[in-house]
């Protein structure tokens, strides 16, 4: 896994996450952290695609506490790691990128990823408030056009295409 491949915003939610399970005692990191991570991420592109789904942020949030208060804490010495479906959305994600054609991985890629997990929390959170992939998919497609994310900072390319440029098919 090649982290200098993700952008500076999914590198900051890696980490968020990981942040958020030692606040919490958590040894391991889980999906829902990376969820709770993107959606705490203001200048992010995470929260106004949810947005632009219609997804309820604030129930979407509070239905996440719940779930991340009910994951196992370990107290004393415990090393954290990530948890096997973490891992499998960081793989997942490089795959989203790829299929994009992006040259980094991005925070959308992390969002795919976990809204394409079976059986997860956090992906049935996703799918309940109406994020589920193809949903997300269909909104980014939407937000981002045809752009490919090929810096390790697009979110700072969305801003300044947003503040000096105009979208005449608006």
């Amino acid at each position: 896994m090649r982290f200098d491949k993700l952008t500076l915003k999914a590198q900051e939610a890696v980490q968020a996450a990981q942040e958020m399970a030692a606040q919490r005692d958590h040894q391991k990191i889980e999906p829902l952290h990376f969820l709770a991570a993107l959606l705490q991420q203001q200048e992010g592109i995470v929260p106004p695609l949810l947005a632009r789904l219609g997804v309820p942020q604030q129930i979407l949030s509070a239905d996440l506490e719940k779930k991340l208060a009910q994951l196992p804490a370990v107290t004393g010495m415990a090393q954290q790691y990530l948890g096997p479906a973490a891992n499998e959305v960081l793989k997942r994600s490089f795959d989203e990128a790829q299929q994009f054609r992006d040259e980094y991985v991005s925070t959308e890629h992390l969002l795919l990823a976990i809204a394409a997990l079976p059986r997860d929390p956090a992906a049935d959170l996703l799918r309940r408030n109406g994020a589920g992939r193809d949903a997300i998919l269909q909104a980014l497609a939407s937000l981002r056009g045809t752009q490919r994310v090929t810096s390790p900072n697009p979110e700072a390319t969305y801003r300044a295409l947003e503040q000096y440029t105009r979208d005449l098919t608006d």
